[in-house]
């Protein structure tokens, strides 16, 4: 007969037989799951250095193509833009040396810069918006009105400027006097809405404005400030391109904003690669472009059509 105290033991060698059991298995199971984990940690090391050295390989080759279209930009962009006068608008992003390489691409072009004017922060501050309107309200030209559609702080500034520093594009000629430019010009400057060096600001026949990555990423009402006011010149000049790098083609930076509104999208070009070469270059043949009547999504951002002019304006 089997006593109580020998069933205590069985069911007591049971649980430990079944304890081992679990010891023995759980450190299989470990064994072969950190042997797993090994193999898989070397498989992602191989992924990532084979995409480290395509990624090498990709920045080598855009590397080249840029140092290519630096070498070829007298000949791409010769005479593209003779004996046309374009004014650069920047945004307070904009990249000094974007700047100064879209100035050069226009100057290559034959393109006469005839100013420089900077967009302040007070520029897009909706706080502003009211003594900016006032301001502009206040040096309209003689005889001239201003769009009625025009009543946001961005359309109002770029419908008064391309008033006043864009040609005609019926004939050529300008439609403020030179004392009315300068007042406009200086009103807005004192009002610490733009500046500009003591160069004297000329007419021109076109435009370009210059933005940075994505100006309107920090105010969602700046990306459309900049593209209302670029749409505004354009409604008075002979062309504008609206250039600037990627991050500006998204979400509600100016780039995204003229690309998702039918209106602007058909007026105004935009380059988003401005940091590249061949987004400089584009910059001034998008200009040459606009001349004859065409518009273009250029770069490699969000709803750009394609990476540049298919063939060369004229």
């Amino acid at each position: 007969m089997i006593s109580v105290r020998h069933h205590a033991i069985s069911i007591v060698a049971i649980f430990l037989a079944l304890a081992l059991g679990v010891v023995l298995g759980s450190q299989t199971l470990a064994a072969d799951l950190l042997s797993g984990l090994r193999a898989d940690r070397t498989d992602l090391r191989h992924q990532v250095d084979a995409l480290s050295q395509q990624n090498g390989r990709l920045a080598d080759e855009l590397a080249a193509a840029d140092r290519f279209i630096a070498g070829s930009s007298g000949r791409i962009l010769a005479g593209t833009l003779a004996d046309r006068g374009v004014v650069v608008f920047t945004t307070p992003d904009a990249d000094s040396g974007d700047v100064d390489a879209v100035t050069a691409a226009l100057q290559t072009s034959g393109a006469a810069v005839t100013g420089r004017i900077a967009l302040t922060e007070a520029f897009l501050d909706a706080a502003e918006g009211d003594r900016m309107r006032t301001a502009v309200t206040n040096v309209i030209p003689a005889g001239a009105e201003l769009r009625t559609g025009a009543i946001d702080q961005g359309s109002m500034a770029g419908d008064l400027l391309g008033l006043v520093l864009l040609l005609d594009p019926a004939n050529g000629q300008t439609r403020s006097t030179p004392e009315e430019l300068d007042l406009a010009l200086q009103t807005l400057r004192g009002g610490g809405f733009l500046a500009y060096g003591d160069t004297p600001v000329r007419p021109a026949q076109l435009a370009v404005v210059v933005a940075g990555n994505n100006p309107g990423s920090a105010d969602k009402s700046q990306g459309a400030d900049i593209a209302h006011f670029a749409g505004a010149l354009r409604g008075r000049g002979s062309g504008v391109v609206l250039a600037g790098r990627s991050g500006a083609a998204d979400g509600v930076g100016p780039i995204a904003v003229v690309r998702t509104n039918a209106a602007l999208a058909t007026q105004v070009s935009t380059v988003d690669n401005l940091d590249r070469d061949i987004g400089r270059v584009t910059t001034a043949l998008a200009l040459g472009e606009q001349l004859n009547g065409g518009t273009g999504r250029y770069g490699t951002g969000a709803q750009a059509a394609s990476l540049t002019l298919a063939a060369l304006p004229g």
